[in-house]
């Protein structure tokens, strides 16, 4: 278990003596904080699946000149602590695409996926929407640019989107995706001028299209619900033509955190890229979050 060691000494050079401050749950490896209150917290984290890894603010005191952590030795799961009054609501939120005057063009609640060409996306172009243009040719989704990300959260959590796909071009992908290494896709393509709501899963080694629908109209609202209660760590893909009936697509991913290639829990995702013709571009109207699912019978 990841564990809190803390060591102590009068002078820098030592010599130093050492205990354990923390040994619950796997909850380690951060700082402390002081408050301007006067109290004291030790700001961690702790592994869960998928997920990735969650911050805890475990509350600390000090005895015999030591650093205690958590409350009798656990790491209490709730705080009673007061609303943030920040200048973000939150490490997640939903975004409309709709900017006042002097407010950032992308909020911090989002990260691009690599750092992103700035001339192929806008929140300008289209008022109240997010443009996402190609500017090259991409054969693999995770080596294409200007994913717009946030990141998922526990115990569960659903994203959606709605997406107008007039503009899109020959080989083009768009759409909605939950991303890892062993991502899963849920877009429109255009396959011979044919628009193709699909779903692709890259929970073995190689991206497999599990479905595609035929999409007779130009917007398509898209959404993934991610089950992470007791690490059953499942993600299910959905699309809807009215956004109010949804259609479950393809199959669940298993979603798996990897360290190598990633190095995050998942994260939604808004995507576009080209595998044909460059120049196209997707409208994505809003980006809602929420943290209820629809519960699989």
């Amino acid at each position: 278990m990841r564990t809190v060691l803390v060591h102590r000494a009068d002078k820098i050079t030592g010599p130093y003596e050492g205990k354990i401050a923390l040994q619950d749950k796997g909850v380690a490896q951060g700082g402390i904080i002081d408050m301007p209150d006067g109290t004291w917290y030790s700001y961690l984290f702790r592994d869960y699946g998928s997920v990735g890894r969650i911050p805890y603010l475990v509350p600390a005191k000090w005895e015999d000149g030591w650093p205690v952590l958590g409350v009798d030795g656990k790491v209490p799961e709730t705080l009673n602590l007061p609303a943030s009054k920040g200048l973000i609501p939150g490490i997640v939120n939903s975004d409309e695409f709709i900017r006042k005057k002097g407010e950032p063009a992308i909020p911090l609640v989002w990260q691009w996926n690599h750092n992103p060409d700035n001339s192929l996306w806008s929140v300008t172009d289209r008022k109240g929407y997010l443009r996402l243009k190609t500017g090259r040719i991409d054969t693999l989704f995770v080596k294409s640019r200007n994913t717009l990300t946030q990141r998922t959260f526990g115990p569960q959590c659903s994203g959606s989107t709605s997406l107008d796909v007039s503009n899109m071009k020959e080989g083009d992908y768009a759409g909605l995706c939950a991303l890892q290494r062993k991502f899963g896709q849920v877009g429109v393509k255009i396959v011979k001028g044919a628009k193709y709501i699909f779903m692709i899963s890259n929970e073995s080694e190689k991206p497999i299209e599990l479905q595609s629908v035929p999409l007779s109209q130009n917007t398509v609202y898209l959404k993934i619900d991610c089950d992470f209660r007791e690490k059953v760590d499942i993600a299910n893909f959905y699309y809807s033509l009215d956004g109010k009936t949804w259609t479950i697509i393809g199959g669940p991913l298993k979603m798996q955190y990897t360290l190598m290639e990633h190095f995050m829990g998942y994260r939604f995702g808004l995507f576009n890229y080209s595998s044909k013709y460059p120049g196209g571009f997707a409208d994505f109207d809003y980006f809602h979050i929420s943290d209820q699912i629809t519960e699989k019978k």
